[in-house]
């Protein structure tokens, strides 16, 4: 089921996103940002995970590292130009099969290239995700539609203001060196594409996707998110297509990758079945 997803100029876009392979293993796994961040938000996983992987790593368009003439606001009005890019960095790299992991709005992306490329997708790994961000209809998102138009508006109002508010928000814990990362990231990003972005994101309802999911799928989340509560992650279990499983990080905040890494670490060698985990925790020791 193409519909449209089959790739041109995969060459230009791979180079457009600044895509990055890491190690030399035989299985490639994805490793895709969410919103505010760039591809360094991975920097602590990498070196791992590039012991057993062909890692790839890229930015997604919004990023202050891709040129500005390259954000469509109308290709991207949805999670179907995110996705599009996806698969044309994959088939750029001749990928035919892939673990992927999408953290934040990125585990959408996956989901959606999953549908369409179902045999390109060997397992999902949606960290820290959510298929809607507002409550109702008896759905617990997160946040009231209120709230989310308070947030566009001081993003509109004073861009540099709202992220250092935000950082923290979103990082919650005592980490200064996580909080400097996410800020200087989400604060290089162009303020009318940020703002695009977020309503994109915030407004966005991916629910009725998921059981056209049918992808394995692994969802890890931490004990509190600000952005996404934990009824999230047993809700898409819930309805998702596939076969999946919960994890819960016995940490805080919305990027665990940089203040949780230790765990996140550990459960995804559980979840990909690598044995040398005890081998690496010596190591780092």
């Amino acid at each position: 089921m193409n519909n449209g997803f089959n790739c041109r100029g995969g060459s230009a876009i791979a180079e457009a996103l600044k895509v990055n392979v890491y190690g030399n293993g035989t299985e490639t796994l994805v490793l895709a940002h969410g919103f505010g961040s760039d591809q360094n938000v991975w920097h602590y996983m990498i070196p791992y995970l590039a012991c057993f992987f062909k890692v790839v790593v890229f930015d997604l368009v919004f990023s202050p590292n891709v040129k500005l003439e390259l954000y469509d606001e109308r290709k991207y009005s949805s999670f179907d130009g995110y996705a599009k890019d996806l698969l044309c960095v994959l088939d750029h790299l001749h990928v035919k099969r892939t673990i992927y992991v999408g953290h934040s709005m990125s585990a959408m992306v996956g989901c959606v290239a999953a549908t369409h490329r179902p045999q390109l997708f060997h397992h999902l790994i949606l960290l820290n995700a959510s298929p809607r961000y507002l409550n109702g209809e008896g759905y617990i998102g997160g946040f009231e539609k209120p709230q989310v138009d308070e947030i566009f508006k001081e993003m509109d109002k004073n861009f540099t203001k709202w992220a250092k508010q935000f950082v923290p928000f979103a990082v919650i814990v005592n980490n200064s060196k996580a909080m400097a990362e996410i800020e200087h990231s989400l604060g290089r990003m162009n303020p009318k594409i940020a703002l695009s972005v977020a309503k994109m994101v915030f407004l966005s309802d991916l629910t009725k996707l998921l059981p056209k999911v049918k992808t394995s799928t692994s969802i890890i989340l931490t004990e509190k998110d600000n952005i996404v509560p934990k009824s999230v992650a047993f809700f898409i279990k819930s309805n998702i297509g596939g076969n999946s499983n919960v994890n819960i990080l016995k940490s805080q905040g919305h990027f665990p990758q940089l203040t949780a890494y230790p765990q996140l670490l550990k459960v995804l060698t559980k979840v990909l079945q690598l044995k040398q985990y005890k081998i690496y925790q010596q190591l780092t020791n």
